[in-house]
């Protein structure tokens, strides 16, 4: 009789402990309770979005992004608005594809960089043409119009930095060649056209080492349809290295609440395989760039 009647108490406790579970349960949640339960429950889109406009993981938007910020002159902003910050995010890895018109000598060159990456930016170098976008960590671009200048900054290269002139002026006679070239820009309409030449051979001009001469002319059109992109279409007209004008088109996107941070190039290099490719050794004596 004592185990029934002790079985029988355990019974009414357990029934009575569920009784207030589901109780509590159904009662209505403080107001500060539920705004948590809902932002867990829609992870990184909205439940963040509303102190970061709709933003996921590594600044990314998730939502629908603003209309393009504009200066009072109509033309769109390339960079963050007063008293804000932002960057955009990596693009354009490879400019070249299959129907690349390669001249014989630039194909081969460029399959010997698939397979040893003797890239010059993992030794410090600027980036010139499409590749100072496939920096990483992206790129800050900063206007100046009291100085009729944009400033195109690398942010995981050597922190160098490229100038966009928009004073009307033409490319100066007898250019000395080098990593960024002169870069003269105009606006048409909302894209801003840069034109850029004067260019070394001493950067791969994409991340996938499409070659490039001296003869190098870059033509970019930069369009920022919205705020959080931007449509980047390049032309590539280079009679030495390739036998017709061929271009590609990409997009980058808008990261806001970041902005240039330090970075030592050659303290933060973990690319081995990079800085000597896939061969057993390394000619060091010639100052040709691969």
């Amino acid at each position: 009789m004592r185990h029934r009647a002790i079985i029988v108490c355990l019974a009414i406790v357990l029934a009575l402990i569920t009784l207030f579970v589901e109780l509590h349960a159904q009662a209505p949640q403080p107001q500060g309770q539920g705004q948590q339960v809902q932002g867990q429950g829609q992870g990184q889109g909205q439940g963040q979005g509303q102190g970061a406009r709709g933003r996921g993981g590594r600044g990314q938007p998730t939502g629908p992004s603003k209309p393009t910020p504009r200066w009072p002159d109509g033309h769109p902003r390339m960079g963050a608005l007063p008293g804000e910050k932002g960057i955009w995010g990596a693009c354009c890895g490879s400019l070249s594809n299959a129907q690349t018109p390669y001249q014989p000598w630039a194909k081969a060159l460029y399959d010997y960089r698939r397979n040893n990456e003797f890239e010059p930016h993992t030794r410090c170098k600027p980036s010139g043409g499409a590749r100072q976008f496939v920096t990483p960590y992206g790129t800050e671009i900063v206007e100046m119009p009291e100085l009729q200048k944009i400033f195109i900054f690398d942010i995981g290269g050597p922190h160098t930095f490229r100038e966009i002139f928009l004073d009307g002026k033409p490319h100066p006679a007898n250019l000395v060649p080098s990593y960024y070239g002169d870069s003269r820009g105009h606006w048409d309409g909302d894209t801003l056209v840069v034109d850029t030449t004067g260019f070394n051979e001493g950067f791969w001009m994409d991340r996938a080492g499409s070659p490039h001469t001296e003869k190098l002319h870059f033509t970019e059109k930069f369009t920022r349809s919205d705020f959080d992109t931007l449509r980047y279409e390049v032309t590539v007209d280079d009679p030495g290295a390739y036998t017709a004008t061929w271009s590609n088109t990409f997009q980058m996107r808008w990261n806001g609440g970041q902005e240039l941070f330090e970075y030592v190039c050659q303290d933060n290099n973990f690319a081995p395989v990079l800085l000597v490719g896939q061969e057993e050794k390394v000619d060091r004596t010639s100052v040709i760039i691969p």
